[in-house]
């Protein structure tokens, strides 16, 4: 018998805002603990809070960009519980009239498209942080108080690579449209992950599990696909599965129970007093309608469209929007798009990777990078030391022309020069010479990489290639 998977996801993402969602301390990561604090948000009798206008704004700007409906009355509510890590023994929160309705993410898995429905977005504020010890526990209050916004999907995810490639698409979305830094390190974005297998045939969905507070994909990926199989395994055996609530411990690779969830909480919601509605006027919705980004997907196609760039490359740049941003200046200034992007995905991306640095932080400029780039297209430099120039440029920043300059890089392109390098090559290495004219091609490249060597790197490949073969007899 196959088994049907059900997934759903909760994702909370900390908005950037420069101060917490009712109170003005900063909403910024890291300080020493309860340091961004204050009597609001550590919810002292007596103070009241005050909506932060620019949540709103990023909370409507994230609907808009995937298609939600902007609820012009919405409110907020107040959803009743105890945990050490909430100060006021309650979260604002929003419950029936939310600020968002609606949407869909598409996703893509193997070359297939598929548009994953969302049901709502709402707006709420962090809790604080719980802190273990060997001998003790704390809390951390300066994330209390942060936006939070919520983003709940219908149960339309199928499998763990749906769940993951949900995320990616999402965070991709958020990032272009500057709603979040979603550094899943600092906790920008985390989710609660509902899941069920069902007999194939049955319309019912199965009794539904949730794996809470994840905060990578590559752990909702593996919880997924461990928690599944756990399911199965249990139906196959005839067994029932319990509706409850699991962690997923990443070192062991398993979900664990942490509470039963028979019935759904009873949470006791009702309108918070003491914040008014959120009344939203049609001319300020289409306002922030209009700066709106240009999203991933239609970036994508316009790269492919007006650069002439393969889909591969496009996605690749897409996927970073600070990297298509340098993508398309440099390919401006060099006028030469392909080559741009070549440079892009092989030298840019893996220094970035090697140095763990972001692109903001290299001293490489698009100009400087768009330089380089004509100087290879002017057969200045050939590409093995514009490598070398590259990495002087990362790192320290600069002009080419002046590095090459400087360095003496330029290229030896004189055919006279070379032509004295070849014959000392051939007169060095009679045997590779002997192969190539018997019919063993490769021996050609051994002989261009000794006239290179003599050259320190600095000879016209193409121009010593032929040069070589003429001498040999051979084409």
């Amino acid at each position: 018998m196959r088994f049907i998977p059900t997934i759903g996801l909760e994702v909370h993402v900390q908005l950037k805002t420069q101060s917490k969602i009712f109170c003005g301390c900063p909403n910024v990561f890291g300080g020493d603990p309860n340091t961004q604090v204050c009597p609001v948000c550590l919810g002292y009798p007596g103070t009241l809070p005050n909506v932060n206008e620019d949540a709103i704004r990023l909370t409507v700007l994230t609907g808009l960009m995937i298609g939600s409906q902007i609820n012009p009355y919405s409110k907020f509510d107040r959803k009743n519980y105890f945990y050490p890590d909430m100060p006021k023994n309650y979260q604002i929160s929003q419950y029936d009239k939310p600020l968002c309705l609606g949407g869909s993410v598409e996703i893509e898995i193997g070359g297939r498209r598929k548009k994953v429905a969302i049901t709502r977005i709402h707006l709420e504020e962090d809790v604080g942080k719980s802190m273990h010890f060997s001998g003790s526990s704390g809390v951390d209050f300066n994330r209390a108080g942060a936006p939070l916004m919520e983003i709940v999907t219908e149960p339309d995810l199928a499998s763990p690579e749906e769940a993951q490639a949900f995320l990616l698409a999402l965070r991709q979305i958020l990032l272009y449209g500057e709603v979040s830094d979603c550094n899943l390190e600092q906790g920008n974005l985390r989710c609660d992950v509902n899941c069920s297998v069902r007999p194939e045939g049955q319309a019912e969905l199965g009794t539904k599990i949730e794996i809470k507070n994840m905060n990578t994909f590559k752990g909702v990926f593996h919880a997924l696909q461990y928690e599944l199989a756990r399911q199965e395994k249990v139906l196959r055996a005839a067994g029932a599965i319990r509706q409850e609530t699991r962690r997923w411990d990443d070192e062991a690779g398993v979900t664990e129970a942490m509470r039963s969830k028979e019935y759904a909480h009873d949470y006791r919601y009702f309108p918070e007093p003491d914040l008014m509605p959120v009344v939203l006027p049609a001319e300020t919705i289409e306002r922030w309608r209009a700066t709106l980004p240009e999203l991933p997907a239609r970036r994508r196609e316009r790269l492919v469209r007006d650069y002439g760039l393969p889909e591969y490359d496009a996605g690749v740049l897409v996927a970073d929007k600070a990297v298509a941003d340098f993508f398309e200046e440099t390919a401006r200034q060099a006028d030469n798009p392909k080559a741009a992007s070549n440079w892009m995905m092989t030298e840019v991306l893996r220094s970035l990777a090697e140095k763990r640095v972001e692109l903001k932080d290299a001293r490489l400029t698009p100009g400087a990078l768009a330089s380089l780039i004509r100087l290879v297209d002017q057969k200045v430099l050939n590409v093995p030391t514009a490598r070398e120039v590259f990495n002087e440029l990362f790192d320290k920043g600069g002009d080419p022309a002046d590095i090459v300059r400087q360095k003496g890089l330029a290229q030896v392109s004189d055919a006279g020069a070379l032509e004295a390098l070849a014959d000392e090559a051939l007169a060095e290495n009679p045997g590779p010479a002997a192969d190539y004219r018997a019919g063993k091609k490769p021996a050609l490249q051994f002989l261009v990489g000794q006239v290179m060597k003599k050259s320190r790197g600095k000879a016209n490949p193409r121009m010593v290639q032929d040069l070589l073969q003429r001498k040999l007899g051979g084409a």
